[in-house]
């Protein structure tokens, strides 16, 4: 628990004062019943009516004292949980962001939201109850045994009796409960990860009108939830009638062994009618520490939950870089024996023996059929994978020996999926350069030639852009990507078939707006058209994880195989059409 006691220190004030304001509550329930017993023995009995009023105020201001102490506890037990919750949520949120691809590949989607949301409320409302309960029920129960004791010792004796069976009954309810509550949490991210699912996709349902299979598959998860809840939840209820019998059971022998004590003299009214009180706050306050341990059981399988995100270790880091201050140069990029696995321990890579070089300022195009590990080639480069054998070098210096932010500053890359954000056209721009000009902003939306359909909204720049970009067309995506990445002024720029939803002359003037704006700049252009990168400098050619063959389109055209069949396949169709 030493990890979590640093979401405690800067609240310690509320942690501590919280329980203490509890203490004056509970100091107020174990005198009333006395006070009250004083009222009926002395008061009533004697007709002394100055002592009855006397005792009176005394239990109106122990009252208010108690309101006092009861809504200081509450709200500084609020407050710590609260604030605890909030950073524990922020850590683990920053935890996720430090997540490499292949970390991420443990989680779902779906499973890391449950973790920052319920997972943590679940920890959260742990403490509220502990810091409202923690001192309260151990005090009130302490309490009103001694007064019991005090005021009866055979009496006392009827809780002897009943405190180790109803512990014993928790402790089963408890053990069988903790299980069930693990279960339900991952039934819960399944639930999450088949909404968040259909929601993203929810276009692509609605094409293929699979509306009635996906209502299919959340009705089942939902049901999984639904059931496993219930396993969980009837386990938990049987707490409360536990509870209520054994306190009936209880209070009817205090009152059945108290009232023949009353008919033989030995015991005042007044004092059974307090002992009747201390038998009920006795046993109010094991339900409330049962209360505590049953939402612990809860709590304890979310914390195991949030424990192995914060526990996870991040695959990609600074840690061992050679040159934290150095910043990409030129751009020259050069691979180098470079072999990958996404799962270690298969045999077959998905990257094999890579190795090319290519210099600063020009234009590399990746050509290949689907699968062959193109996107999985350039997301070394960023470091979004690391290599498993050989090396990428930028300006002849591993890429492991830089900084990540330094690395990834230096590398604008537009990937294969387009992602905008809520927000304007405007905000999702300067993504690239958060300190650029609007002149710097128009400058690159012109190049990626996205300016014209900026400006034919009403709005313009300022145009809000619902979650995703869900408002504008695919190809009017990609090309706000592509000004989103020109505006960094990237040293190298990777285009991942970023422009496979735009018309061939669209995409050539933006080829022909890299020559200018990224006149320095090394570019990576995969594509499935052979026209895109007809006019590189190089042009690699993949197949299966393997590279054969590197060159110019003249050249590749005449040696190399599988370049051949690229292209011819694609003038058949161009002539067909």
């Amino acid at each position: 628990m030493k990890r979590y006691w640093k979401y405690v220190r800067p609240y310690l004030p509320a942690f501590i004062i919280g329980p203490l304001m509890m203490i004056v509550e509970v100091i107020g329930e174990v005198a009333l019943p006395k006070f009250m017993a004083n009222i009926i023995n002395v008061g009533a009995a004697g007709h002394n009516v100055p002592y009855i009023v006397a005792m009176g105020i005394t239990m109106i201001i122990t009252a208010l004292l108690m309101m006092a102490g009861g809504i200081g506890g509450a709200y500084f037990g609020a407050k710590a949980a609260i604030c605890f919750a909030a950073d524990l949520r922020r850590d683990v949120f920053d935890r996720v962001q430090q997540f490499s691809f292949a970390n991420l590949d443990q989680f779902s989607t779906g499973s890391l939201v449950t973790r920052l949301t319920n997972d943590i409320t679940q920890v959260q409302n742990l403490i509220n109850m502990a810091l409202r309960m923690m001192l309260r029920a151990p005090g009130m129960l302490i309490g009103a045994l001694i007064m019991a004791f005090v005021m009866n010792v055979q009496l006392s004796l009827v809780v002897l009796v009943v405190i180790p069976i109803l512990i014993t009954l928790i402790a089963l309810v408890i053990r069988t409960a903790f299980p069930r509550f693990d279960i339900m949490q991952k039934k819960l991210d399944a639930l999450n990860s088949t909404v968040q699912e259909m929601l993203t996709n929810v276009r692509v349902i609605k094409s293929f009108v699979r509306g009635d299979y996906e209502e299919g598959r959340f009705a089942r998860a939902n049901e999984d939830l639904k059931e496993s809840s219930l396993s969980a939840f009837k386990v938990v209820i049987l707490n409360m009638p536990i509870m209520m019998v054994m306190m009936n059971v209880t209070t009817l022998g205090v009152v059945w062994f108290g009232g023949r004590q009353i008919l033989a003299g030995s015991m005042p009214v007044g004092d059974l009618t307090a002992f009747t009180s201390y038998i009920v706050q006795i046993l109010m306050s094991l339900m409330m520490l049962a209360m505590v341990l049953l939402q612990s059981s809860r709590a304890l399988a979310s914390l195991r939950r949030i424990t192995e995100v914060l526990d996870t270790q991040v695959s990609l880091t600074d840690e061992g870089c050679a040159l934290p201050d150095k910043k990409v140069g030129s751009g020259s990029l050069e691979f180098r024996d470079v072999t990958f696995r996404y799962y270690k321990e298969n045999k077959e890579a998905v990257l094999s023996h890579i190795s090319f070089r290519v210099k600063s300022g020009q234009v590399l195009g990746i050509i290949g059929s689907t699968g062959s590990g193109k996107t999985t080639l350039v997301q070394m480069i960023p470091r979004l994978y690391d290599t498993d054998e050989g090396a990428v070098l930028v300006d002849g210096v591993n890429v492991k020996d830089y900084s990540l932010k330094n690395l990834r500053d230096g590398v604008g890359m537009v990937l294969q999926k387009n992602v905008l954000f809520s927000g304007t056209i405007m905000e999702n721009l300067m993504w690239g350069d958060s300190e650029a000009s609007r002149e710097e902003i128009f400058d690159a939306s012109r190049a990626a030639q996205a300016d014209p359909f900026v400006r034919s909204f009403t709005e313009g720049y300022l145009t809000e852009l619902g979650q995703g970009g869900v408002n504008v067309s695919g190809g009017q995506k990609q090309r706000l990507c592509i000004a989103r990445a020109l505006l960094k002024k990237p040293k190298i720029l990777i285009l991942d078939d970023s422009t496979s939803a735009v018309d061939t002359a669209t995409e050539a003037r933006i080829r022909e707006s890299f020559s200018t704006s990224l006149k320095g700049a090394t570019k990576i252009i995969i594509a499935q058209r052979i026209s895109s990168v007809v006019d590189a400098d190089q042009i690699l050619v993949l197949d299966e994880g393997r590279i054969v063959g590197l060159g110019s389109h003249e050249q590749l055209l005449e040696d190399c195989e599988a370049y051949q069949e690229i292209y011819y396949s694609q003038m058949d169709k161009e002539v067909s059409a």
